[in-house]
């Protein structure tokens, strides 16, 4: 991505009750036979605990990229080569309207192979796999849960940070998924991580402030996908205007005007980052897979 000056932003997004999520999840792990963890398409890196390799140590990992319908499917095709580069398994879905949802427990039988083969050298054939579910806030986890129960089995909501316990669901006699409280990680040094979660509305984007949250978005749309810009808001970036101007020229064409030449920059953020998640701006990743990490 081009070298850009964007705004300085103070994001704080670790709540106290997310340390006890975590502690949980970490006590937890013993128990089961693999890790899923469920990350935004539009953006792995970000969407990813960056304590999971430490806490899942050897255990067997699925990562889902969900919401595949949002995000740019060249980017994620990357991304999924990123990861099988790293030795996990990669299943690519969109849980609202259950694409890929059904190769889920195929995934897990066929990470899980030696396991059943030692269960059955064992005798204890029939006794349920057991799968640890993660997934950040609004990432779409309990909507995907549902969708492969086949049954409204996890409470669905888009409010980020919402508390609740660990959760036993049975999906068939072969396999039992522990789903978790969407949690986020303590990443404070990295400003992109928190713009990029709160653009996607993992954080509560109403604790920032939107302007310079949507003037930063306007960058990273200018150098990723000036076309998305041209085509929504009918201009062409200038591409020596800062993310304040970019948002005025969208404003302008809008016709979000306060007064006579002053043009509401407030709504036209708002309108950007609504018309992001509505996907009216088309599919566009905002992250892109470091593969020389891969190819290294």
């Amino acid at each position: 991505m081009e070298n850009i000056a964007y705004e300085k932003m103070n994001i704080q997004w670790f709540p106290g009750h997310m340390t006890k999520a975590q502690r949980m999840i970490e006590e937890n792990l013993k128990m089961v036979d693999a890790v899923c963890e469920i990350l935004d398409a539009r953006i792995p890196g970000a969407s990813r605990n960056p304590d999971i390799d430490r806490l899942a140590g050897d255990k067997p990992r699925l990562v889902i990229l969900n919401r595949i319908d949002l995000a740019d499917p060249e980017i994620t095709a990357r991304w999924k080569k990123y990861f099988e580069g790293r030795g996990l398994s990669v299943l690519e879905t969109d849980a609202k309207s259950g694409k890929g949802v059904n190769s889920f427990v195929p995934a897990v039988k066929k990470l899980l192979d030696e396991k059943l083969r030692s269960y059955e050298a064992k005798g204890q054939v029939g006794r349920p796999l057991r799968v640890m579910i993660l997934g950040i806030p609004n990432v779409g986890k309990s909507t995907f849960i549902n969708k492969v129960a086949k049954r409204k089995a996890a409470a669905a909501g888009d409010k980020p940070g919402v508390t609740r316990g660990k959760q036993w669901i049975n999906i068939d006699r072969s396999l039992d998924l522990l789903d978790t409280p969407g949690i986020l990680w303590p990443k404070f040094d990295s400003q992109e991580v928190g713009e990029l979660l709160a653009i996607t509305n993992a954080i509560k984007s109403d604790v920032l402030d939107k302007e310079s949250l949507g003037a930063n978005f306007m960058l990273r749309l200018r150098s990723m996908y000036p076309q998305a810009l041209i085509q929504r808001y009918k201009f062409e970036p200038d591409p020596e205007a800062n993310g304040f101007e970019l948002l005025e020229q969208a404003a302008k064409k809008r016709g979000f005007l306060i007064s006579k030449g002053e043009y509401d920059i407030e709504r036209m953020a708002n309108t950007l980052l609504g018309e992001y998640h509505d996907g009216k701006l088309g599919r566009l990743s905002l992250e892109e897979p470091d593969e020389r990490a891969v190819d290294a």
